[in-house]
């Protein structure tokens, strides 16, 4: 669902044909939206929601969402201002057969515990996104955020799918789904051994988000090309090209951020040979 400021939206809207109307007021000044179904199934499938997962829906509305994320096995929260949003949903979840798997509360959605999400999903205005933002990235790494129609702050997404949904009640049928992966955090003074390729390893990572700054050298006090760099959710990948030794080598260095730790593999070639070592490294 989504609270929308601009009240001559609703001249647009067709007239809503569920038991849930396609727009309604909570306070006299703002209006909810529902999210079409299409979008529900996009949000779900671009987050890979499974049996594993919660899903904590803030602004959950009729609880379309946290149900159909339930019928995938996942477990749910609709956290919902409006008391009688927050009937409707229990009932729906009931009729759907998963009310044992979710639940619906009526709070305040800056007060509400977000830290057993591991997905997280929003349909509301981008100002509100903004001052989650904090929240969301102290969520543990690797938990997915999908908004629909709002980015978070400055945060870049990961992934972003645009469409046309005929069905959809404002916003002339375009929408915008975007996903973000909280990252691990990755910033600081790395060391490695790798006494086989230049002995004591150094990478200076910089990081914003999940995009990465990182220097690179070694013990023999060469400074090598780091040619790409990304992080995604604890998963850390490195490509750096340079000579070590004697030969021209490409080091892909693959691993999982753990806090002070990396553990991981790195990938050796120089065209000719190839070899993989395991790889860790302590900031």
């Amino acid at each position: 669902m989504r609270r929308l400021w601009l009240a001559a939206a609703l001249l647009l809207l067709p007239p809503a044909q569920a038991q849930t109307p396609a727009y309604s007021w909570d306070d006299g000044s703002i209006p909810f939206v529902v999210t079409p179904p299409e979008i529900v199934e996009r949000m779900l499938r671009m987050a890979e929601v499974g049996k594993d997962d919660t899903v904590i829906d803030l602004g959950s509305g009729d609880g379309r969402i946290v149900i159909e994320a339930a019928k995938r096995g996942a477990r749910g929260l609709g956290v919902e201002i409006d008391a009688s949003l927050v009937a409707a949903a229990t009932q729906n979840a009931r009729r759907a057969g998963v009310a044992d798997r979710v639940r619906f509360e009526q709070r305040d959605l800056f007060e509400t515990d977000l830290s057993p999400a591991t997905v997280v999903t929003l349909y509301l205005l981008p100002a509100l996104n903004a001052k989650l933002l904090p929240r969301l990235l102290a969520l543990k790494p690797g938990t997915r955020i999908v908004s629909h129609d709002g980015a978070i702050g400055d945060w870049p997404f990961d992934e972003r799918l645009e469409l046309h949904v005929p069905d959809k009640p404002v916003g002339f049928g375009a929408s915008k789904i975007e996903l973000w992966i909280v990252p691990a955090q990755a910033a600081g003074t790395w060391t490695s051994e790798l006494p086989a390729h230049g002995g004591r390893w150094r990478f200076q990572i910089k990081q914003r988000y999940q995009l990465l700054d990182v220097a690179a050298g070694t013990g023999e006090g060469r400074e090598l090309v780091v040619a790409d760099a990304r992080l995604r959710g604890a998963r850390i990948a490195m490509v750096v090209n340079g000579i070590v030794g004697r030969r021209d080598w490409r080091h892909v260095f693959t691993g999982t951020v753990d806090g002070a730790r990396i553990t991981g593999e790195v990938r050796v070639s120089d065209g000719n040979e190839q070899k993989t070592y395991p790889w860790t490294a302590v900031r």
